[in-house]
């Protein structure tokens, strides 16, 4: 599919001279826009109320999102690599403002399909390519620390939320007077189709901006002070490429699947359940009744360890290895999660600090990911890989409520349940949590055969010469 020449890689090379801590500025701005994906929790029950329908069916629009986030990425990664980060935000940019102002008009009429369709699956489309686009050249902006770099991005994913919520909760009360953001309040209808509107024009805004500021190396741009042959010197990383019809085909590939998998899955276990989790937690005892405003509180802070881990551990991969802090998110996640389900019940500050770390190495996995396969297949069409491997998000966006919240209804009624009802989802979460770290201690370096032949690297670099200056 071709692009205006406005939109092409060509038009976005990087004059001599271009400061390169331009670039994590316009990825913030669109992964703070699709961040937003978190933050579905503050109208979900203004949309039960106005559709009077059930949270299960209100609950599949997030589901939706999150297939085709995984979908999207898969089938269009190649082309985001091929045309470049400017052509892949603008096309984000469409796709998600499309989601919400397409929602909007299903909210306003009462068709809760037109919302499925709208946030759900335009929306969906929009979150894959905008999570996959800055990703490739933020690693090739930044060989010397790819972690820092992907976790500088992604970690404005994780904090999409924490700016959409209260921004979130102000509009609806400026747009329904009767609604004033707590929890005893549910706004009208009209004003989430108003939220709506008003968010897909905005976020298009942002998200348009950052395409307009992005830009990428020109062919053998290299920072300054940094020497190529070090990276050798590495366990796992390689100066080979590999295509990404070539990776899928190799075990790493899908042994890196299994890990994401495993770790979100995980990782959504609380994500998905926070709120009621630490008021069903703690129903007797020192805090027999805990407010709603102190579980939100609570899912806030969660969000603040998602957010931060995204970049801390991240960047701390490009000390101790992609593999090792794998081993830390799996294995010392095995342990905190085997303490919240035995010991998290005990006291209050024990639950938050287990559940706040456990969400860190959540997010943590989100942000190194990219940097891993960098390593790995290198950045020939590293983006197209980690938009294939992203269907494990997708299955892990369905697998992780389904299991927690099977288990749930096997255990009680919601509202009714104490934290012992929650120790079989959480020792399942244990088990998924070993596997990820049996599947990251068999990752070891790709095979030579899987390896690029230097003159199609070549080819492939040769739409980009260096004499193609940004405009």
């Amino acid at each position: 599919m071709a692009v205006p020449s406005i939109l092409s890689r060509e038009r976005i090379v990087a004059r001599p001279g271009f400061n390169r801590w331009l670039i994590p500025p316009a990825a913030l701005a669109v992964h703070l826009c699709i961040g937003q994906a978190y933050a579905t929790s503050v109208y979900k029950s203004a949309l039960v109320a106005h559709f009077d329908t059930s949270l299960t069916a209100i609950g599949v629009i997030f589901s939706i999102a999150i297939v085709m986030l995984g979908l999207s990425a898969a089938v269009f990664g190649t082309w985001v690599d091929k045309n470049g980060p400017r052509a892949a935000m603008f096309t984000a940019a469409c796709f998600w403002a499309a989601g919400f102002l397409v929602g909007s008009l299903g909210i306003a009429t009462e068709q809760l399909w037109l919302l499925y369709f709208g946030y759900g699956f335009l929306g969906g489309i929009g979150l894959g390519i905008g999570y996959i686009s800055p990703v490739s050249t933020l690693i090739k902006w930044f060989p010397d620390r790819p972690g820092l770099a992907t976790g500088m991005a992604i970690m404005g994913f994780g904090g999409g939320a924490l700016i959409a919520s209260p921004i979130s909760r102000q509009l609806m009360s400026l747009y329904d007077p009767s609604y004033d953001g707590t929890a005893g309040t549910t706004p009208d209808g009209g004003a989430v189709a108003g939220l709506f509107l008003t968010l897909g024009i905005v976020y298009f805004c942002f998200m348009v901006f950052g395409s307009a500021i992005v830009r990428v190396p020109a062919e053998g741009w290299r920072p300054e002070g940094w020497d190529p042959s070090t990276v050798k010197q590495k366990a796992l990383v390689t100066t080979e490429n590999v295509s990404a019809r070539n990776a899928v085909k190799t075990p790493q590939f899908w042994l890196l699947w299994t890990v994401l998998f495993c770790n979100v899955t995980a990782g959504i276990g609380i994500l998905e359940q926070a709120a009621p989790m630490i008021q069903d937690f703690f129903r007797t005892g020192e805090t027999s009744a805990i407010a709603a405003s102190a579980a939100a509180g609570f899912v806030g802070v969660l969000s603040l360890f998602n957010m931060a881990g995204r970049f801390v551990w991240s960047s701390t991969s490009d000390y101790i290895g992609r593999k090792n802090i794998y081993m830390v998110y799996l294995g010392v996640g095995l342990l905190l999660y085997v303490a919240l389900a035995t010991l998290g019940s005990s006291a209050t500050w024990l639950f938050v600090v287990l559940a706040a770390i456990i969400l860190s190495f959540y997010g943590g996995g989100f942000a190194t990911i990219p940097a891993y396969l960098r390593d790995l297949f290198g950045t020939y069409q590293v983006g197209a890989i980690h938009g294939r491997l992203l269907t494990a998000w997708s299955a892990a966006g369905v697998a992780g409520p389904l299991i927690v919240n099977g288990v749930l209804d096997t255990q009680g009624t919601p509202g009714q349940l104490v934290a012992g009802d929650y120790r079989p989802a959480l020792f399942i979460m244990v088990g998924l949590l070993a596997v990820g770290f049996l599947a990251n201690l068999m990752v070891k370096p790709v095979d030579d055969r899987w390896h690029e032949p230097k003159k199609a690297e070549a080819a492939s670099t040769a739409r980009t010469p260096e004499r193609s200056a940004a405009r």
